[in-house]
């Protein structure tokens, strides 16, 4: 069977010569003899792995050198309660900025453990934009402030990076994660759920400044504590091995195949555009997010129809584009065109659309 256009909003495809790579080194990786799925987490090859994967991450993102670099467990949604339980520990005081479900979430769980306060908040319009700060909107002794930068229900991507002045900066990046450079010296964390952008689900990459470690509460359980798996090199337990892998190859080739993360923004946008361009100039179908706010890796529009948005779906699966249903909050579709999706899989969906709105119009 051929491959099909996946366009799930996570997990997300994977470039097919990473997969195809990872097929070659099952059974043997790099003469070892062994899987990476069979090898011991303390074996001399596996620290490799893992060392050249923080490497990685740090060369493409330019990482300073007084932060660290974490593979952690559990999902970007167990760092809602990692966050605050690690940070959250001097006035017991943070701000949040909510765009989009995620980061309510991520609120209403901080919320357990202290005092936050929503600054700014965009559900009013069903989170079709993303809301606009100034330095005076945040409390001046938050021990942080929180954001989703890209919200992949809704389709937004923060147009610019909060002003917190002295105030530490943490982003869920999981979504736009090496979509683009980002200066990471103007946050205390960036962090995110590895399975749009970078490997299959299973890892949470967190970039974390040495200042901010230290500070967890006693009640912080032992896998929760940033300091600790810091202190043991993300090792602590056994680490999602060869999720780490699959991390090391994808971001090979970034760097390698693509060219970094400046060449792949510019081909991100390329794509974005395509459909962007499209959505704005159909009778059929319409974006839900205003211009200034888009996404370049989560795109949801509607037609108004939910029988022909039902039809759409029904017969893109057809003609092997899949997982374009939208969210039950924002209803019709949801292309999600992240990193590993080709140009022309967008131009197909795109021709794909074209033939469906002369058809049923």
């Amino acid at each position: 069977m051929a491959r099909v256009y996946n366009f799930s909003a996570g997990p997300s495809m994977l470039p097919e010569s990473v997969l195809r790579r990872a097929a070659d080194e099952m059974l043997d990786y790099n003469g070892t003899g062994e899987s990476v799925m069979e090898m011991s987490h303390r074996s001399a090859e596996f620290q490799q792995i893992i060392d050249e994967a923080e490497a990685l991450v740090r060369e493409l993102y330019k990482v300073p050198d007084n932060y660290k670099v974490l593979f952690l467990q559990g999902g970007a949604s167990t760092q809602f309660a990692a966050i605050p339980l690690n940070f959250m520990n001097g006035s017991g005081k943070a701000d949040y900025i909510v765009s989009g479900q995620w980061g309510r979430k991520a609120a209403e769980e901080a919320a357990r453990y202290g005092d936050v306060k929503v600054v700014a908040n965009s559900v009013d319009k069903n989170y079709s934009y993303f809301p606009k700060t100034t330095r005076e909107d945040f409390r001046p002794d938050a021990d942080y402030v929180y954001y989703c930068m890209n919200n992949t229900i809704f389709g937004t991507l923060a147009p610019y990076i909060p002003d917190t002045g002295d105030i530490p900066l943490i982003a869920d990046v999981s979504s736009c994660f090496f979509s683009q450079p980002l200066d990471i010296s103007k946050f205390a964390v960036v962090y995110g759920g590895a399975q749009k952008n970078v490997a299959p689900a299973g890892v949470v990459i967190a970039i974390v400044r040495e200042d901010m470690l230290g500070k967890a509460r006693d009640i912080t359980p032992t896998m929760l504590n940033w300091k600790i798996m810091a202190d043991h090199g993300s090792m602590y337990n056994t680490p999602p091995c060869y999720i780490i892998y699959m991390c090391k190859l994808v971001l090979e080739w970034i760097k390698n195949d693509i060219g970094g993360l400046e060449a792949m923004e510019e081909r991100n946008k390329k794509k974005a555009k395509i459909l962007y361009d499209f959505l704005d100039s159909s009778k059929m179908f319409s974006s839900t997010v205003v211009p200034e706010d888009r996404s370049l890796m989560n795109v949801p529009f509607v037609s108004g129809d939910k029988e022909l948005d039902a039809k759409l779906i029904k017969e893109a699966k057809e003609a092997g584009f899949i997982n374009i249903k939208g969210y039950k909050t924002v209803g019709g579709m949801r292309a999600s065109i992240y990193n590993a999706m080709p140009l022309e899989g967008v131009e197909k969906l795109v021709e794909f659309m074209k033939e469906f709105e002369k058809a049923n119009s």
